[in-house]
């Protein structure tokens, strides 16, 4: 994929469907009791990967792509059955792996989940380590904590313990994870995070009958709720639109409005550290739906400054930071991103990848074992860029090179098609 300097981006966009939510609809309403209907709903291939699992699990589902609607005729808690072979292929979906594990954790057949080449080096002690404690039958069939995971080898009939689990990391997977296999524990199951992370499964827990409580930093759920299917509405995916966000801003003359986007408080720290930065973004016709609550977003091309990102921020952001990392060369000053380490263990070292990519364009980067420092300002030049099939890798580096001099080459383009398939025809409409 050849990307070459842009015009101004002008006139209004929609992005496609929240990708974490996307997943979470279609695992709750397929433990609820009778029908679930999702609009728009992400047809991207991490969430196409979900509903292929839960179709293994006995689950009738209605994909209607067009539409971007989804229908899940649901069965209860208890209404899961075997998978034929027992082996679920996430295909490279860490959300799909990590939170189906706490479903199966509490199913009384053995089952075997998987995915590619990447699935299978990402670390899974992070999630053995809480479902053991809640007395899990769980391992990692190569002894590495990774990828193939064996669940209920023996297919006993479970009895998990409610625990109060204190994650040293702020992940809304590994939270989740806890979450849903307390739906199928003997009593209260707790989580306690560094930092607060994503909340979607919380709400939507709540939304469809669960009894979650949450205080400060942690997340408590009462276990064999009766969950009632509903109507979902999926709104834009806010991590998504960080690539139009961050276009605009940097590509001269540009005002765009992004229609519908997510703008979930655990999530929305893109727009938080856009507005450190002194760009000019604002919301409007702010509503909330399902307890999510969401708006249209209004950029306009702007002078950017440095600063220092870390702490609790990151968390809200960590998806961003590729993106962030590019807006930073924009900038005017140093841009400081730490307390980031999360960025190795994504579909690729991210902060390898991006201090790379981002010095072969000619900016000023260095990696630290936590992040990175940019000193912006420096004009980026065209460069072949590989992605290391890393979507976001290859989404922020299209933007990178909307506003380099030259032509910048993408290699592996087509691994966008895992959060956004028509990432590139949206992104090039405007004057490419």
């Amino acid at each position: 994929m050849i990307i070459k300097k842009n015009g101004p981006l002008k006139g209004s966009i929609r992005v496609p469907g929240d990708k974490s939510i996307s997943h979470r609809a279609i695992m709750l309403g397929s433990l609820s009791d009778g029908k679930t209907e999702v609009d728009n709903f992400l047809m991207g291939d991490d969430c196409i990967s979900t509903i292929s699992c839960f179709r293994q699990l006995g689950i009738p589902i209605d994909l209607d792509s067009n539409k971007h609607k989804v229908t899940i005729h649901g069965k209860g808690l208890d209404g899961l059955t075997a998978p034929s072979n027992q082996v679920l292929d996430v295909g490279n979906s860490g959300t799909t792996i990590r939170l189906l594990s706490g479903i199966l954790a509490g199913q009384s057949f053995p089952s075997i989940i998987t995915g590619d080449a990447s699935i299978v080096k990402r670390p899974m002690g992070r999630i053995l380590t809480p479902l053991r404690q809640m007395d899990a039958d769980i391992e990692s069939k190569d002894n590495n904590n990774c990828a193939p995971l064996q669940i209920n080898k023996l297919g006993r009939n479970v009895k998990l313990n409610g625990i109060h689990y204190h994650s040293p990391v702020a992940s809304a997977q590994v939270k989740s994870c806890v979450l849903l296999a307390g739906l199928y524990a003997d009593g209260e199951t707790k989580v306690t995070e560094p930092y607060v992370s994503r909340n979607h499964t919380e709400l939507m827990l709540s939304e469809f009958g669960a009894s979650v409580h949450v205080s400060d930093n942690t997340a408590s759920i009462l276990p064999r709720p009766k969950l009632t299917g509903r109507k979902i509405n999926v709104p834009g995916d806010i991590s998504s639109a960080a690539y139009f966000i961050a276009a605009a801003l940097i590509v001269a003359n540009s005002e765009l409005l992004i229609k519908n986007v997510g703008i979930n408080p655990t999530r929305d720290g893109i727009l938080q550290v856009c507005r450190m930065m002194e760009a000019d973004i604002s919301l409007e016709n702010i509503r909330t739906d399902g307890g999510e609550p969401s708006a249209d977003i209004l950029v306009r091309h702007s002078n950017l400054k440095g600063i220092e990102i870390g702490g609790s921020i990151i968390p809200t952001l960590i998806d961003e930071i590729p993106i962030i990392a590019v807006l930073s060369c924009f900038a005017e000053g140093k841009t400081i991103i730490k307390n980031a380490e999360e960025l190795k263990v994504k579909e690729s070292n991210r902060i390898e990848v991006i201090v790379k990519n981002l010095t072969n364009m000619g900016a000023d980067i260095t990696a630290t074992d936590d992040g990175m420092i940019i000193n912006g300002g420096k004009t980026l030049h065209g460069a072949k860029i590989d992605s290391k099939l890393d979507h976001r890798i290859a989404m922020a580096f299209t933007v990178a090179g909307l506003a380099a001099d030259g032509s910048t080459s993408i290699l592996d383009p087509e691994c966008v098609n895992i959060s956004y398939p028509e990432f590139f025809k949206d992104i090039l409409g405007f004057n490419q």
